[in-house]
C-alpha cells in the first residue's frame, strides 16, 4: 500500500556516539524523502563527530573515528539536512525516543530553530508494539516457553506475571534486579520535551520531573524562584528541554502583559 500524504515524509535513521541525547553525537545520518506523488529522494552522510567514536558504538555500526576523520561535521551539513526536511513531517524506527530527539539536539546546536510543532511525526516501532500481540499468554510463551493455561484466570494470570518477571531478569542483563529500578524503568509520563525532564500533571500542565521541585507546576518555580531558570539555561540539559522552558517562561510574560 502506498503511503497517502498530504505533504512529504522523511524516513530518518541515526548513527551515533552512543545514547545521551544531550552529549553524544551523530556519525552517520540517511534521509528517505516520499512525496505525495510517489517520487522519492534519498541522501546519506557520514558525520565527523568532533569526538572519540567509543569502541562499544563502532562495534555496533562500523563507523570509526578513521571513517570519519575527513568528513564535514554535523554543523556544516546542518543546513543542507535541514532543508531536505524542513516542509516534511518525519518517521523511523524508536524514531520519538530517540533519533528525533537527537535530531533536534544537533540542529539547535548548529543555530537551527528546529520545532516540531508544524509537522508530525510517525514511530513505526510503536506500531508494531501496539498491533503484535502483547498479551500475558503472548508474553508466557516468548520468555517462559510454554502455554498459559487457564488465561484470564485471577490465579493463573498472577502466577505467569511472576514467572514471566524472573525470566525476563535472566533475559536481559540490563535490567537491574532491584523493585526501584524496575518501577522507573517500566514508567512512562507524557512529557513536554524529549528528555522527559518537563512532565504534563494530572491538569496537563508542565511540570519538573527532576531535583527539588519534582513535580511542581514550571511556571510557579519561575515565578517564585527566578534564578532557577538561569541555572537550568547553562546547566547540561538538552537543548531541546531548553527551547521548552523558554517558551514556558515567555508564555508566561506574554499572559502577564495581556
Amino acid at each position: 500500500m502506498e503511503l497517502n500524504l498530504s505533504k512529504p515524509i522523511c524516513f530518518f535513521d541515526l548513527e551515533t556516539t552512543g545514547i545521551d541525547v544531550a552529549k553524544d553525537r551523530v556519525v552517520e545520518i540517511s534521509i528517505l524523502k516520499v512525496y505525495p506523488n510517489g517520487n522519492k529522494e534519498s541522501r546519506t552522510w557520514l558525520v565527523n563527530p568532533e569526538m572519540p567514536i567509543p569502541p562499544s558504538s563502532s562495534a555496533i555500526h562500523g563507523v570509526t573515528d578513521e571513517k570519519v576523520a575527513n568528513e564535514p561535521t554535523f554543523k556544516e551539513l546542518s543546513k543542507t539536512i535541514y532543508n531536505m526536511i524542513k516542509d516534511s513531517d518525519l518517521a523511523g524506527y524508536n524514531s520519538n525516543r530517540f533519533d528525533i530527539p537527537v535530531l533536534a539536539e544537533e540542529l539547535l546546536r548548529s543555530g537551527i530553530d528546529f520545532d516540531m510543532g508544524s509537522r508530525v511525526s510517525v514511530d513505526v516501532q510503536t506500531i508494531f508494539h501496539k498491533m503484535e500481540q502483547r498479551t500475558l499468554s503472548a508474553a508466557y510463551k516468548f520468555y517462559c516457553g510454554k502455554s498459559l493455561e487457564d488465561a484470564h484466570t485471577a490465579e493463573a494470570d498472577t502466577n505467569a506475571t511472576y514467572e514471566v518477571l524472573k525470566s525476563q531478569l535472566d533475559r536481559y542483563e540490563e535490567l537491574e534486579n532491584n523493585m526501584k529500578s524496575l518501577s522507573e524503568f517500566t514508567t512512562r509520563k507524557h512529557t513536554a520535551d524529549f528528555a522527559g525532564f518537563i512532565i504534563y500533571n494530572e491538569d496537563g500542565e508542565e511540570a519538573f520531573s527532576f531535583g527539588k521541585h519534582k513535580g511542581r507546576r514550571v511556571e510557579d518555580v519561575m515565578e517564585q524562584e527566578p534564578g532557577y531558570f538561569g541555572w537550568l539555561l547553562n546547566a547540561d540539559f538538552p537543548l531541546y528541554t531548553k527551547k521548552v522552558l523558554t517558551a514556558i517562561k515567555l508564555r508566561k510574560l506574554n499572559n502577564k502583559l495581556n
